[in-house]
């Protein structure tokens, strides 16, 4: 975190100083002091503003503002003032908090990245394959936000994702991201196997093609502007992929039902 000798409270009037002339020369306040500093700026909104800063959400608000500039700018125009102007906060507040535009992105990359893996909710006694098309569905079509939806997040993840050819940081964070996508989907693959649900297969290789559709049908979707990719996608992995998986003795058992 970079010094700064901005307050990091982001109250955007007072003295710059950091404290009053009368508490610095010794003097006390005057009545009329005390009432100009209680009331700093006059402007109605500012102590909302302070008690926006001063709380634990102060980071969200950054991020979300961070996600609006990104969508309306891109990754090579994006300023810092930019961001600022998405937000309530002065600017100083994310000076406070980040040491650069560079720094606030990496902390970003992390949060949208963070919001997908911690938002794919399964039932603890669902079966392999429910699971499976649980994350599958997640991944392609994700989870529900208040604000913004999964495809205005993507497309700024994806524009990130592009620089990352260039970046030798952001390159590692999207290759553990990978890594536990991929993870998470051999887990299940191994489970199915183990309760005799799925093929005896190579789970490795099998949760590597698994997430390797995700992201070509994320990406067409996204740079080409083709809408129904990741529905088609889930469609062809049910054909070709997932129903295969499963034991041959399960799918004739089910077509007889």
């Amino acid at each position: 975190m970079s010094e700064s000798s901005d307050d990091p409270s982001g109250a955007r009037s007072g003295d710059p100083s950091g404290g009053s002339s009368s508490e610095s020369s010794g003097g006390s306040l005057s009545e009329s002091s005390r009432e100009s500093s209680s009331e700093s700026s006059g402007d109605p909104d500012e102590d909302a503003v302070d008690e926006t800063v001063s709380s634990k959400d102060t980071k969200e608000v950054i991020m979300e503002a961070t996600f609006r500039a990104l969508s309306k700018h891109g990754y090579k125009d994006l300023r810092m003032r930019d961001i600022g102007e998405e937000m309530d906060l002065t600017r100083q507040v994310i000076h406070y908090h980040f040491d650069g535009k560079y720094d606030l992105l990496s902390s970003f990359l992390e949060h949208i990245i963070d919001q997908y893996e911690g938002s794919v909710v399964v039932e603890c006694d669902a079966d392999p394959r429910t699971e499976l098309r649980a994350r599958i569905d997640q991944c392609l079509f994700g989870p529900e936000f208040e604000q913004f939806g999964h495809w205005d997040r993507m497309k700024v993840y994806h524009e990130l994702y592009t620089q990352a050819q260039n970046d030798g940081d952001h390159r590692e964070v999207f290759n553990e991201h990978y890594d536990r996508i991929r993870g998470s989907i051999v887990e299940v693959v191994e489970d199915g196997i183990e309760k005799g649900i799925f093929r005896d297969v190579d789970a490795e290789r099998m949760g590597q093609l698994i997430t390797d559709v995700i992201h070509s049908a994320r990406g067409r979707r996204i740079s080409l502007g083709h809408e129904d990719a990741p529905e088609e996608a889930r469609k062809a992995m049910d054909e070709f992929i997932l129903d295969s998986l499963e034991r041959t003795e399960d799918r004739r058992s089910e077509r007889i039902e």
